[in-house]
């Protein structure tokens, strides 16, 4: 294979920005408090900031590393180098795992937009779920590139 490319798109900016315009709701009734309605609109701003994280996610080759990076504001992602790969399979993660970014107790990194496949990579520092709408792809691809 040459290269690898797949970008998922997911809903979960939707509900990141439904929360947003909760907080903007929240301020208009809050309006007789100036101070408490200037900090929920500006937690509104940061919300709908993470939500343009949240759009999409994209697994790329990056020549010695596989990068994972949500987008198109690209404030959340990891970069695993092939040689640090000790084991990838495919797997599934589960309701407890969640979406977005972030890590679990006793199974490690999820970077997950939507849905419940996932890629399940170890190394010996660490294990890293990254969910895609492309688990055979992904796992053969990885598998590649680390000569197995």
């Amino acid at each position: 294979m040459n290269g690898y490319c797949r970008r998922q798109h997911g809903p979960l900016y939707l509900v990141i920005l439904a929360a947003a315009a909760a907080l903007l709701v929240g301020a208009w009734f809050m309006r007789h408090s100036v101070p408490a309605a200037l900090a929920m609109l500006a937690l509104a701003a940061v919300v709908a900031l993470l939500a343009l994280s949240f759009v999409h996610l994209t697994v790329r080759d990056e020549g010695d590393h596989l990068a994972v990076r949500f987008g198109p504001l690209p404030l959340l992602g990891t970069r695993i180098a092939y040689r640090e790969i000790k084991h990838v399979e495919q797997g599934r993660s589960t309701v407890i795992d969640g979406w977005g970014v972030h890590w679990v107790l006793g199974r490690g990194w999820i970077f997950n937009l939507w849905g419940f496949d996932c890629v399940v990579i170890r190394t010996d520092r660490r294990t890293v779920r990254v969910g895609t709408d492309d688990p055979q792809g992904l796992t053969d691809f990885i598998r590649s590139r680390c000569g197995r």
